[in-house]
């Protein structure tokens, strides 16, 4: 059998760490380079709409196929196959506006992103199984990717929109970097096709694997939905101009990477059991300050709140499952997947609602789901109190 030495599993924190951020920096240039594709390509609004829905559909469909195909060969052959499509789709998007071109391509940085996710987080849990310090150091490093996009995305088209491809062409550069980082990763591989199917599937008995589903699925409602709709409320309701509503996100994320980075520092030092109830309960406070606020000042300390007590609950909630995950390989991927439903299909519950009754209540459906996702996160720390995670 193959023992990783201590070298190994050094390399193997570090590549991943690095890997998210460019997992970061891709889900982020989505959003971020969709207007100047729109434009120069000349798409109208509801296709462009189609091509957010594919990444976030091509993320789910990954999360899950990515972790089911790792089972028949291996980690490392599974996550090559889907990180190619980093570096491809960006290609892709370069060279051709054909819209069966860009569909399969948005499509396909989903499906890279999804796989990233899944495998950094498998990695990571195996290194340290149920500790959130080192989950939470590793979403930190997704919100650093996030946040250098735009940055750079900002520099390079400083001089004129049509310099989005150069942009576009980093993005390529850095598919090819994440791919070659895969490569080099030390995998510990395991035969886990000839496993008993039980011994594959024994999750579905356990308690905290549903626990861990709804707490994350209801806060990924929460964030997908406003990070989605954060800056159309503010410009539709007239509280803040575009630009404005523009830095508030900026802020938003600023706050998110400060908040893993000071999660993982007090996990270490704190039980996760007391942290992540204080940080469920900051999540509604500061959402229906924010909701409930017309002035610049207490939309800020809402933003700065709401950014920073959201920050550290789905790594924290995924170190739960630790155990589970190390036990049982499929576990993380039906987690991330039923849970990744919840950040696509809330956005698109806001827009309902926005449709009907205004964009004023669409934020405030987003009220109900943090209070339910509270109530998970009391159930969670209850549970594992009591049970200690038995797995």
């Amino acid at each position: 059998m193959e023992i990783l030495t201590e070298k190994d599993k050094k390399k193997q924190l570090v590549i991943s760490y690095t890997a998210f951020i460019l997992n970061g920096m891709l889900a982020l240039s989505i959003g971020a380079l969709l207007p100047f594709i729109r434009e120069a390509r000349g798409l109208e609004y509801a296709f462009s709409g189609m091509l957010v829905s594919l990444h976030s559909v091509g993320n789910l469909l990954s999360s899950f196929f990515a972790g089911a195909l790792a089972v028949r060969i291996g980690r490392k052959k599974s996550i090559l196959i889907f990180n190619a499509c980093y570096a491809i789709s960006f290609f892709t998007i370069l060279v051709s506006g054909n819209t069966a071109c860009l569909i399969i391509a948005f499509l396909m940085t989903g499906l890279a992103r999804g796989a990233s996710s899944n495998f950094c987080n498998a990695v990571v849990n195996n290194l340290a199984p149920g500790k959130a310090a080192i989950i939470n150091g590793l979403h930190a490093m997704f919100s650093v990717g996030a946040f250098a996009f735009p940055i750079i995305l900002m520099f390079i088209t400083a001089n004129g929109d049509a310099n989005w491809i150069y942009a576009c062409a980093v993005m390529m550069v850095a598919g090819i970097i994440c791919w070659l980082l895969y490569l080099s990763i030390p995998i510990k591989e395991e035969k886990l096709e000839k496993q008993d199917k039980g011994s594959n599937y024994g999750f579905f008995k356990e308690p905290i694997f549903y626990l861990v589903i709804v707490t994350m699925f209801f806060y990924l409602c929460a964030e997908q939905g406003v990070i989605g709709w954060l800056v159309t409320y503010f410009k539709d309701t007239g509280l803040m101009s575009a630009s404005l509503a523009q830095l508030m996100a900026s802020v938003q994320w600023i706050m998110i990477l400060l908040g893993r980075l000071t999660t993982a520092g007090l996990s270490g030092k704190v039980s996760k059991n007391k942290l992540l109830p204080v940080m469920g309960i900051g999540l509604v406070v500061f959402y229906l300050l924010l909701l409930k606020s017309t002035t610049p000042t207490w939309i800020v300390i809402g933003i700065v709140g709401f950014g920073f007590s959201m920050a550290g609950i789905y790594p924290t909630t995924v170190s739960y499952a630790g155990n589970l995950i190390q036990k049982y390989p499929l576990a993380w991927s039906f987690v991330l997947t039923i849970a990744s439903i919840g950040s696509i299909a809330m956005p698109s519950v806001i827009g309902a609602i926005a449709d009907s009754a205004g964009i004023l209540a669409g934020m405030t459906s987003v009220a109900a789901v943090v209070l339910i996702d509270l109530g998970c996160i009391f159930a969670l720390t209850a549970y594992d109190k009591k049970n200690g995670q038995n797995v």
